[in-house]
This record gives C-alpha cells, sequence and structure tokens, in this order.
C-alpha cells in the first residue's frame, strides 16, 4: 500500500489531525492498520440490536464508543436491568420508568390521541396542558396499555424443527406455525404473561419474548401544544428542532403491583428498574445509546430493490401527494377556517411526502446504489472462492434482477391506486368502504353487514366532520387526471380512458360529487337501515360506488395477485439471501430488521453537513424557539407565560455552558417509526434526552444507514426538566425523580 494511503486509514481511524507527527512505516507495522480498518468497518456505527445478544463484539464496540457499563447492566433476567424500565407505549411508540413510583415519560405525539380523548370544549389538555397536583388528579387514560419485555429466548431449532427444502413454502410455513402454536402452550409463563414469538433475519432465525401488560394508566403532566408541537408541520423532519416533544403518564398496578384493569384501589407501580436523569454537559462525541421500539427497516435489499424505490417508486408517490398538497393548501391558504379543519389531514399527507423526497435524496446523495452494488460484487468474488456456496447462492443476484424488473410495474400499480384512491381523496374512500360492506353482506351475511357498520358509522362520523367536498372534489380532478394520464393502460378503468382535457376530468368528477352522498346524515341513514338489501341497492345507483368498483376490479384482477406473487417470491428470495450473506461474510455482525421489538442503537452526539458549505450543531437552545416565534401562527405561536420565563431568563438549574437551556440534540443513533418517546442514555446508562424524529437528509436510515448523515433527534432532558419545574410548577415530580447533576 502507499503511504499517503496509510495516512488516510489513520485519519480515518483515530481522527487524527496531526499526521504529520507520525511516521506511520515505522510505529504501526501493516497488519495493526489492516485489522483496524477491517474492525471499523465491520462494526460501523448503525444498527438495531436485540438487547440479550449484544454481549460481546457489540458490546465491545459500545465501549469503543465511549460506554461505561457492562452488557449485564443493559439486559439481564437475573437481577433488575435497564430494559426493565422500558416499556412499549401505546403499541406503536416507546416510553420510559423514570421513578421508583411508575412515573413513565415518552413523547408529547404518543401521547396525543389519549390527551385528545381526555380533553373538552371546557377543558382542553391538548391546548391548555395538564399538570396533576396529587396522584388522585392524575387522570386514567382509558383504552392505553404499556408492555414490559421479561425476557427473549432464541428458538430458531425449534421452530424451524423438521424443516427441509423439499417442502414448498406453503408447507413450510404450515410447518412452523404448528411449531410456534406448540412453543407457545409449552412455555411455562405467569398468568399475567403473555407470549409472542416472531421471525428475524427473514425468518432464518426466530425469537420468543415473554411480555407483562399493565392496563391502569393515567396522564400526569403535559405541556400545552403550542409547546409540544412547536413547528409542527414545517419542522417536521427537519434540523434544528425546538419543540418539547413530551408527556408524562404513571403506571398502576394492584396491591401486589401487578397488571390490573383501571381501578381506584390501584397504586403507583414498583419498577423493577427506573431511570435516573443526567443534567450533565453535553458534548460532541458523546456515547449515546436508545432503548426502544423500531417498527420496521429493510438494510439488507440488493441495489436493484433500493434503486427501485428510490428513483421509481418514491418519486411516483411523492408526485402525487404533492398533487393533493398543493389542492389542498390553496384552499387552507384562503380561509382560516379551511386551514384548521385541514390541518390534521394536510399533515398526516405531507407527513411521509416530505420523508420521502429526504429518503430519495439521501439514497442518492450517499451513493448508497453503488455501495450496494460495491458490496454484491464482493459478495460474487467470495462465492467465486468457494465453490460449495456458489452452488447454492450464485444465481440469487440474477433471480432478484429478474424478479424485481418484472415487480416494478405491479408495485407503481399498487402504490398508485392506494395513494390516489384510498389515502389522499375521502370521498372514493368512503366508496371503498362501502364496496366492503356490500362484500361482507353477499359473502357472510347480515351479522357480518352489522359487525362491520358498527365500526364504521362512527369513523364516517369524524371523517365527514372535517371533510369539504368542494376540496375534495378538486383533489378528486387533479388527481384521478393524473393516475389516467400516467398510469399504464391496463391499469386504467374503462371510464377514464376517453379523458383528456382538464373539462373532461372536470366533467367526470362533477358527476361523481353530485350526490346526497356527500351529506353524512343522509349517508348514515341508508347504511343503518333495516332493509340491507335497499341499502345496497341505493349504493349501486351512486356514480361513486361504480367508479370504485371498477378501481377494485383493476385492483384485484390486474395488479394484486401479480404484485402477491412477485412479492412471494422476492421474500422467499430474501430470506435465502439473508442466509447468504451471514454464511459469506462470517466475520460480519448482522442486526436483525427493526419489525416492532425491543432493540438497542447506540452512537455519538454529532454535527453534520446536509449540503455544501453548511454544517449544522448538534445542539439547539431556547433562543432558537424565540426566533421561530411567530404570535397567531398555528405552528410557531406560543404562551405568553414560556415567554415570559425567557425574558426573565429563569431557567433555574438547566442551562449548559452557553448559559442557555438547550432544546434538542441530535446523535447518529439508528431509529425509526416506533422509537419516539424512546430513552436516550448516556455512556453511564442516565437519561439525558428523548427520541422524537429524525432528519430529512438521513430518512434513507429504512433502507441504508449511513453515519455522514443520519441523525436521530431527541428534546434535551434538561428542557424537559426546565418546563416541569418553571412552566408546570410541578415539582412533586422532581421530587421523586433521581436527578444526577
Amino acid at each position: 500500500m502507499h503511504y499517503l494511503y496509510y495516512r488516510y486509514l489513520l485519519k480515518v481511524l483515530f481522527n487524527c489531525q496531526n499526521i504529520e507527527k507520525i511516521n506511520l512505516m515505522k510505529r504501526i507495522p501493516l497488519f495493526t492498520i489492516l485489522y483496524l480498518f477491517i474492525f471499523s468497518s465491520l462494526f460501523a456505527q448503525g444498527g438495531m440490536w436485540l438487547p440479550n445478544t449484544i454481549k460481546g463484539n457489540i458490546e465491545k464496540d459500545m465501549q469503543r464508543l465511549g460506554m461505561k457499563i457492562p452488557a449485564d447492566d443493559i439486559y439481564n433476567t437475573t437481577k433488575s436491568s435497564i430494559k426493565d424500565a422500558i416499556v412499549q407505549f401505546g403499541g406503536g411508540c416507546t416510553g420510559e420508568v423514570i421513578s421508583p413510583k411508575g412515573l413513565l415519560l415518552t413523547n408529547h405525539h404518543c401521547g396525543y390521541g389519549a390527551i385528545q380523548r381526555l380533553s373538552t370544549v371546557e377543558n382542553n389538555l391538548l391546548k391548555n396542558g395538564y399538570w396533576a397536583k396529587s396522584f388522585k388528579e392524575e387522570l386514567p387514560a382509558k383504552g392505553l396499555t404499556v408492555t414490559f419485555v421479561n425476557r427473549i429466548e432464541d428458538v430458531t431449532d425449534k421452530i424451524l424443527k423438521n424443516i427441509n427444502k423439499n417442502l414448498s413454502p406453503n408447507e413450510k410455513q404450515s410447518l412452523i406455525d404448528k411449531n410456534i402454536d406448540s412453543l407457545s402452550k409449552a412455555t411455562v409463563i405467569e398468568d399475567y404473561q403473555t407470549i409472542e414469538i416472531k421471525p428475524f433475519y427473514y425468518g432464518n432465525k426466530y425469537y420468543l419474548f415473554v411480555k407483562t401488560t399493565y392496563k391502569d394508566i393515567r396522564l400526569v403532566g403535559v405541556g400545552p401544544e403550542a409547546i409540544g408541537k412547536f413547528g409542527a408541520d414545517t419542522d417536521n423532519w427537519m434540523w434544528p428542532r425546538h419543540n418539547a416533544d413530551f408527556s408524562i403518564f404513571r403506571i398502576y398496578a394492584d396491591k401486589n403491583n401487578l397488571p390490573a384493569g383501571y381501578s381506584k384501589d390501584n397504586i403507583p407501580y414498583t419498577p423493577k428498574h427506573f431511570l435516573p436523569i443526567s443534567v450533565k454537559e453535553i458534548n460532541e462525541n458523546d456515547f449515546t445509546m436508545v432503548f426502544g421500539f423500531p417498527g420496521r427497516t429493510q438494510e439488507y435489499l440488493p441495489s436493484i430493490a433500493v434503486d427501485q424505490i428510490a428513483n421509481k417508486l418514491d418519486p411516483v408517490r411523492i408526485a402525487i401527494r404533492k398533487a393533493a398538497l398543493d389542492v389542498m393548501g390553496k384552499y387552507m391558504r384562503e380561509d382560516e377556517a379551511t386551514r384548521l379543519k385541514y390541518a390534521s389531514k394536510f399533515a398526516g399527507i405531507a407527513n411521509y411526502w416530505k420523508k420521502w423526497i429526504g429518503e430519495s435524496q439521501g439514497i442518492n446523495r450517499v451513493n448508497a446504489v453503488e455501495k450496494k452494488k460495491e458490496m454484491e460484487m464482493e459478495f460474487m468474488q467470495r462465492l467465486d472462492k468457494n465453490p460449495k456456496a456458489k452452488d447454492k447462492y450464485g444465481n440469487l443476484l440474477t433471480e432478484f434482477d429478474s424478479l424485481y424488473t418484472a415487480f416494478e410495474p405491479y408495485n407503481i400499480a399498487q402504490n398508485s391506486i392506494y395513494e390516489t384512491f384510498y389515502r389522499s381523496i375521502d370521498f372514493m374512500r368512503v366508496m371503498s368502504y362501502l364496496n366492503r360492506l356490500k362484500r361482507y353482506y353477499k359473502n357472510n351475511g347480515e351479522k357480518a353487514y352489522n359487525r362491520f357498520k358498527g365500526r364504521l358509522l362512527p369513523y364516517l362520523r369524524g371523517m365527514y366532520k372535517n371533510l369539504d367536498i368542494t376540496i375534495d372534489k378538486n383533489v378528486f380532478t387533479a388527481l384521478v387526471k393524473k393516475y389516467a394520464l400516467e398510469s399504464k393502460p391496463e391499469f386504467v378503468p374503462a371510464s377514464l380512458k376517453n379523458l383528456k382535457t382538464d373539462k373532461d376530468f372536470r366533467d367526470f368528477a362533477n358527476n361523481i360529487y353530485n350526490t346526497k352522498f356527500s351529506n353524512y346524515k343522509y349517508l348514515a341513514a341508508i347504511i343503518d337501515t333495516i332493509n340491507i338489501e335497499w341499502a345496497i341497492s341505493m349504493f349501486e345507483k351512486e356514480p361513486g360506488f361504480i367508479f370504485a368498483q371498477e378501481i377494485n376490479k383493476i385492483s384485484d384482477i390486474k395488479v394484486s395477485p401479480k404484485y402477491n406473487e412477485l412479492s412471494t417470491n422476492i421474500n422467499a428470495l430474501q430470506k435465502k439471501y439473508m442466509k447468504a450473506l451471514m454464511e459469506v461474510f462470517p466475520e460480519k455482525s448482522f442486526f436483525p430488521d427493526a419489525n416492532s421489538t425491543i432493540r438497542i442503537t447506540y452512537g455519538q452526539v454529532k454535527g453534520y453537513h446536509p449540503r455544501d458549505a453548511v454544517y449544522y450543531e448538534p445542539v439547539s437552545h431556547i433562543e432558537g424557539v424565540i426566533e421561530k416565534y411567530k404570535p397567531g401562527d398555528y405552528e410557531f405561536d406560543l404562551p405568553q407565560k414560556f415567554i415570559n420565563l425567557y425574558n426573565s431568563r429563569d431557567f433555574g438549574n438547566y442551562t449548559d455552558k452557553s448559559g442557555s437551556v438547550p432544546v434538542c440534540f441530535i446523535a447518529t443513533n439508528h431509529t425509526t417509526g416506533g422509537n419516539s418517546g424512546s430513552p436516550a442514555l448516556d455512556a453511564e446508562g442516565n437519561l439525558i434526552g428523548l427520541n422524537f424524529d429524525r432528519v430529512w437528509e438521513g430518512t434513507m436510515s429504512d433502507l441504508y444507514y449511513d453515519p455522514s448523515i443520519c441523525r436521530n433527534i431527541m428534546v434535551d432532558v434538561r428542557y424537559i426538566l426546565f418546563l416541569i419545574e418553571k412552566y408546570g410548577n410541578a415539582k412533586r415530580l422532581l421530587e421523586e425523580i433521581k436527578i444526577m447533576r
């Protein structure tokens, strides 16, 4: 190797800036350099690890980055450990226990639904915030649950018992299901516990989880949404951030500290472990660790799949959502009442529109597809040196190319139909529900119709409350035109084939929307009739219903069967590819893709360069909140009490070395949806922040993690404590928290 390359490696591996002072050839042998380079590449930051698997190489890598506690303190089944303080909150988020009395911290947006249900017009907790002054004032959040993981077991051998290559995919799955059922019944657990067995590495491994769910959860404290959602849609996926995305609940248990439904006799839960809180300085390159329940990632897709998502599928989905947002935005800018009515709907559509833009741009910016291809080239080179492995895996990449090439038109069509007709147009979604009602009745009778009707009517009542038919009709016009003119002809229904001009599509929309079904009371009366046959006959006369049936027919006959067939084949091949990767690269540690099970990820506090000549510092401060403040704006308004606190500089003990209150910070932890509310821990396992988002430039981390631009965003615990004490006047909560100063 050339001397200059040694210098480069040393700089990369050791962050050595004064490299000229080192005579590399004399002081560091070639073997050492190569070993360090390989070790660094194998354990690059990133990954979502099962906590029971980190002992060994992952633990050493975490300690190399600065962790000061052993793996046994993170996951342990014989004594209390950090995992005993982590809960799956409400089924889709994460929370953590922060006191010996079951006090629970999670994101504001995770608790939002429960807080909304507790709010009334007279006592709007979302708008005003809420701080219980005593245990008696803590409000039961009906339907909210939290789940602890008691233990995790590798049960691969038991689940894959008697599975051989001669079985068909359906036979294999049937036997796996039987093995899962048998093991679930044979596993000894307590009466209050449950078992879940899930596949990992695309079904190459299986783990069993024993869990305990608590059902009496009560709201303790939350700031007003003007603070908790500060920045709202504009700041979503962005850095720097300045919102206090936290809410506080408490777990209640029976007198034996076991799960129980709500009762006045229940008492605060006593945890096996709770997280101490550190208010020490946070500096760049500090070790961080995030513990939570990430939802879904696809890190091991082949290059052709990543290319298809970033450069074929994402642009289509982005364009459809942009067309819908353009129409809604026009009306929202013209009328304040419309803006308020459509704010939530607009935000829901904009969320992944913005995410997909960042994902596509990030994939291309870091050359993820090319890097995947380089790895695949090495994969094939290794196979060439191992005839036995090549015989098993030599055609994998060629098969991927063939399958994904065939899959592309159906993948785009499937997503286009969903995004156009079921995600963005409310009235078409209503028509699809009526089609489902008809199918339930025809296939399963009156009881099935009534069961679905019981769920549907309350849902439609809420939908129609925020439905503006004029806006929806214009969204319909724009999106149907786009679908008709840009889709492959075989996926376009007959009623759209001869429409070409703007007037054609406006006339078509007018016909669909010229209906009494735009009135909820009228529609509900028909759905709720005793004479179901008559109700269905009324559905069948509607132009919108007839059009929805056309779309359903296209989907059910021309798109879904092929989409599902190819998806099944791709998934089977992906399972084989995953196994091949682990065999061909035995020196590499592979973390399993996220699947809503408990995981640990780790990294360091770091800023980043989002684009040329721009650098983002890793910490934001309270001054940034005031800089963004816009009186009367629904995203950037602030309560006067907050402004008064700022103006008085009444920051308590929650400032950093700058003399200001830190609000949020970023790090290289590998997170995704489901990690909302996850604790950010320091090197000693103390709570320093609360994960709630990712930076826009790094949203491609679900497909390809790159530590140069992938950053998770956390609200600083000092900002949380500042607001609890100074804004909420809830010092009683601080008295039960262990604060490390």
